[in-house]
């Protein structure tokens, strides 16, 4: 009796040794501990091969790895379970996002938000894919989804402007890059992007004044120069070709383009 007891208890302990847990597989994950989630999530799948939260997060534990192969793997087998699961529709287009395929990764990204049309990530990184595939009208139209999700962030409103810029859209453009600079202040690219975009409403003055603050913080950014320059030129600053020729000497394509009258 005592014999069969003990191989009980071995057989036990072996059993729960081969069986993974989800919430510790979880809470390496959350702790940076990639391989050894993988190891626990795989487990866990060992014996319940449908666990959709498992194949999950071993597919992001994949994916923080840069193991894109086997965490495409885990995403279609999540979609084989649960056709609408948008997070793996969404994992799928992030990898594509990652290996630089966007074409790729909006037509996944679509049919991720087609069924969680409520996920910030989820439109913004949509957004964000249609504006590098020139779908800037569609990218404007996305971003403004997430921008309802999440009013304060500046990214939001900093892609939208972009995408509005290239819409020909000027004034929006100003408007957007004017609000994602209220919330981050300190993106030189935002204020750059201002000024360009307050040159193209002909607020020459504004625009100036973006240029000159940008090269406050930065005095080596010699397309700020060449635009200052362009500014004062329109204005009739007397120092406008100063900047210009600068712009220029330092290297400026900008400044090479609009050297004419000085």
């Amino acid at each position: 009796m005592k014999r069969q007891l003990n191989i009980l208890i071995f057989f036990t302990i072996v059993v729960s040794s081969c069986l993974g847990s989800f919430s510790e597989g979880e809470l390496l994950f959350r702790n940076g501990e990639y391989e050894k989630a993988i190891s626990e999530f795989s487990k866990t799948l060992f014996v319940h091969v449908t666990d959709i939260k498992s194949l999950h997060l071993r597919a992001r534990a994949y994916e923080e790895l840069e193991n894109f192969e086997e965490a495409f793997e885990d995403y279609k087998r999540i979609i084989n379970i649960d056709p609408n699961y948008a997070q793996a529709h969404a994992g799928i287009g992030k990898l594509y996002w990652k290996m630089d395929n966007f074409r790729e990764a909006e037509k996944h990204l679509l049919i991720a938000a087609k069924h969680d049309g409520g996920d910030f990530e989820i439109l913004f990184l949509l957004g964000r894919a249609m504006l590098q595939n020139e779908n800037y009208k569609s990218a404007e139209e996305f971003l403004g989804y997430a921008k309802e999700k999440r009013p304060k962030d500046a990214r939001v409103y900093f892609y939208q402007g972009m995408a509005r810029s290239a819409l020909g859209d000027t004034f929006g453009a100003a408007g957007s890059f004017n609000m994602s600079l209220s919330l981050d202040p300190d993106n030189l690219v935002t204020l750059y992007n201002l000024g360009i975009a307050n040159m193209a409403t002909g607020a020459y003055h504004w625009a100036l004044e973006d240029f000159e603050a940008l090269l406050k913080k930065k005095p080596d950014h010699v397309d700020a120069l060449a635009r200052r320059g362009m500014c004062k030129k329109v204005l009739r600053n007397p120092t406008a070709c100063n900047d210009i020729i600068q712009a220029a000497n330092r290297g400026s394509e900008i400044a090479r383009m609009n050297m004419e009258g000085c």
